[in-house]
């Protein structure tokens, strides 16, 4: 009998990545896999193109940091959607449940728990999220990309693998990029990422820069849902909302990266070897989180920081032109990071729990 794994993860693109770059290997090795995830989370939509995976939606409260009403219901969401996540695993059976994090994880995680099935977890950032923090003492493994989170885990749970890449978008070719969006190679190309959700203050920034950028770089950028302006014409620049089977030629293509500090995209852009400009989230409207990540990448040379609260037009033309010219400087610290494969990592991890499952399971019988 094949082997079933109970894939979960959700709120944002981030924590969905990881487990769309499993499916290829897991498929070649014969597991059956389910997917667990909120109502209408982005990790639905995500999710729609892999038909051989069912999708099982459940309820689930956003953890918030801050006074809010809901704060008093979403407790109860949790509770209701950790009955359903229970049954669903307890009628799938699976050996192993993979969570990647955020909200609809939680249920999903106590669910496995109630239902004595062995939890893996994955945590991208430097410091684990609120999901995860409550989730690791549920869990048999935690795996990290950053070796500083070993520091934030109980020492026999941790288990450091590095950064999961999808496989694709190291397929990408410059020349299909530059095709697709009528650039030539007579300038640079520069591409700019503001996350899932996009960036408002990110967006505003690089339009205010456009007239100096333009002199100089073709400029891809992905601004949002429902962001693009419009109004804004011009060969050299291009606007998408969100970037799906592009998105490997078109970061081919890049010379140079200006990015939120979300931790699976910069270190997509890391072992793409892609110069960048971090601009992390301000602790204003997150947890702090993308600024310990871009200081990790500051500090190991792949990539400038500019902090949200200082990002200025002139400063950032000034850090764009500063890291293009030193950016052989930058791929020379990237090219140095030692090579891993922690895509197999997991995949080994998964098998492992899953046959000492096996194991435990037939001692009991």
């Amino acid at each position: 009998m094949a082997n079933k794994i109970i894939l979960t993860g959700g709120g944002s693109a981030g924590h969905v990545t990881v487990n769309i770059a499993l499916l290829p290997e897991l498929t070649k090795r014969g597991w059956n896999m389910v997917y667990i995830g909120s109502e209408d989370g982005i990790e639905r939509e995500l999710m729609t193109p892999y038909t051989n995976v069912p999708y099982y939606a459940i309820k689930t409260g956003k953890l918030r940091r801050y006074f809010d009403w809901k704060n008093f219901k979403d407790p109860f969401k949790v509770i209701t959607g950790a009955y359903q996540a229970y049954d669903i695993i307890r009628k799938e059976k699976p050996q192993v449940v993979f969570s990647k994090g955020g909200f609809v994880s939680v249920p999903v995680v106590i669910g496995a728990w109630l239902n004595r099935t062995p939890i893996i977890i994955h945590e991208s950032d430097v410091t684990p999220g609120l999901a995860n923090r409550i989730a690791i003492p549920f869990a048999t493994k935690v795996c990290t990309t950053f070796e500083e989170t070993s520091a934030h885990v109980p020492s026999q749970k941790v288990e450091y693998i590095g950064a999961v890449i999808r496989e694709e978008l190291l397929q990408g070719s410059a020349i299909k990029g530059r095709n697709t969006l009528f650039f030539t190679r007579s300038k640079p190309t520069l591409l700019v990422m503001g996350g899932s959700l996009g960036s408002k203050r990110l967006n505003e920034v690089i339009r205010d820069s456009l007239p100096l950028l333009l002199q100089e770089f073709h400029i891809i950028h992905i601004c949002g849902k429902g962001q693009v302006d419009e109004t804004l014409t011009h060969q050299a620049y291009r606007q998408f909302e969100y970037v799906t089977d592009e998105l490997p030629d078109f970061l081919a293509t890049a010379d140079l990266i200006i990015s939120r500090a979300g931790s699976n995209a910069i270190f997509e852009f890391l072992t793409l070897q892609k110069p960048m400009i971090l601009i992390p989230l301000p602790t204003s409207s997150s947890r702090g989180d993308q600024i310990v990540n871009a200081a990790s990448f500051q500090k190991n040379g792949y990539a400038e920081v500019i902090p949200d609260e200082q990002v200025t037009k002139d400063r950032l033309v000034q850090t764009v032109h500063q890291v293009y010219e030193q950016r052989s400087i930058y791929m020379g610290n990237m090219q140095k990071v030692k090579k891993r494969d922690p895509l197999l990592a997991i995949i080994q991890l998964i098998e492992k729990t899953a046959l000492s499952d096996r194991s435990r399971n037939k001692k009991e019988k």
